[in-house]
């Protein structure tokens, strides 16, 4: 097949530039979505582009522009060993991305308290970082503080739990509604068919991971369970000893507690107050995350399942998706996608390394 001038079998800017008859200066000032090009200009240089079927290599022209991706994580600081993996996770990755060219770093900021995540995101210089991967509540101050981040050209990635409303690239975790689906069918098979009470431990209903795991928690049992009665959430705020101090109260007001949904952090606290309340037959618990604590709890029969998402996993494609969206490439939706992973005492992985590992990287 003869190959016309106009499509060289690997076109390069120069190509770009005379069949748009524009100078490499403009293409430029296209490929990196810098002003002061009239859009009848970036069009004709658009369809160059189409026509040519140019592929840019973003990692050779940042390398010749001496570019560095500069990513923030913001997470919550709480007593939560979730968030301390993630911050773990970090803290690792940053060392093997430094060959990459990507700096990546985090902060902490007050669990459960918007003001205090929107004046985080607000003392953002937007010429000091090109992604922001956000932890922390969907309310309208953070949403305004996202959009004056987006207005500058960062890119923002919901973390673990998401900020639908706000104009945040993407998220990146687990489906939370599907979660506690998960969490109420194991509950309802783990009980069968007793009769008996559920309680419910949750940080706080602002955070939308957490109300999320509660309504598909509910929608389960009412459909699939009419012989479970779940209480009202305690929101022990992701504190060990809030949570501590709840249960008795909770218990006492209770007539047969013979299930316990822990959907967020703070399990020490309950974990505590079971050691000193030894109830027989114990409830059945679902808890939420592999760490430290709730792997011991279930090798010890403490908890029948914790339904879990991989640390590293989440790291590795905030990073990823943040670098994407910099660069105006496609996003590997498969490769990015968060697994619900359930374990039990007979499945419990090495406790070295990574909890699984990136599926979808390894195929």
């Amino acid at each position: 097949m003869k190959v016309s001038r106009d499509t060289p079998l690997n076109p390069t800017v120069n190509d770009i530039a005379r069949v748009a008859q524009v100078s490499l200066a403009t293409v430029d000032r296209v490929l990196n979505e810098r002003p002061g090009v009239r859009k009848v200009t970036v069009e004709k240089v658009n369809r160059a582009i189409a026509h040519l079927g140019y592929v840019r290599d973003t990692a050779a022209a940042n390398l010749a522009r001496g570019r560095i991706y500069r990513f923030l994580f913001i997470l919550p600081a709480t007593n939560n060993e979730f968030v301390d993996l993630l911050q773990q996770q970090i803290g690792d990755l940053s060392h093997g991305l430094k060959r990459e060219r990507t700096q990546i770093s985090h902060m902490r900021v007050p669990a459960f308290d918007p003001m205090a995540l929107a004046e985080a995101i607000n003392s953002l210089d937007p010429e000091t970082v090109d992604g922001v991967a956000i932890f922390g509540p969907e309310t309208p101050s953070v949403r305004d503080s996202i959009s004056k981040l987006r207005r500058h050209g960062v890119s923002v990635v919901s973390l673990v739990s998401d900020i639908p409303s706000s104009e945040r690239n993407t998220y990146v975790g687990i489906d939370n509604v599907a979660a506690g689906r998960t969490a109420a069918q194991l509950m309802g098979r783990f009980l069968g068919p007793v009769s008996g009470e559920i309680l419910v431990l949750t940080g706080s209903m602002l955070a939308r991971d957490h109300l999320e795991r509660r309504l598909g928690f509910d929608e389960v049992i009412a459909r699939d369970f009419p012989n479970l009665d779940v209480k009202a959430s305690l929101e022990g705020r992701d504190d060990p000893d809030l949570i501590e101090k709840l249960l008795p109260q909770a218990f006492a007001g209770a007539r047969n507690v013979i299930g316990i949904y822990s959907s967020a952090a703070g399990n020490a606290g309950l974990v505590r107050y079971l050691a000193r309340h030894v109830k027989h037959p114990p409830p059945v618990i679902i808890a939420h995350e592999l760490t430290p604590l709730s792997r011991r709890a279930l090798s010890e029969g403490l908890f029948d399942a914790v339904i879990s998402q991989d640390s590293g996993h989440l790291v590795r494609s905030a990073v990823r998706i943040m670098r994407a969206n910099n660069d105006n490439v496609p996003i590997n939706l498969a490769q990015e996608r968060i697994r619900i992973d359930v374990y039990l005492k007979e499945n419990l992985p090495p406790e070295t390394g990574d909890q699984q590992g990136d599926q979808d990287e390894n195929h």
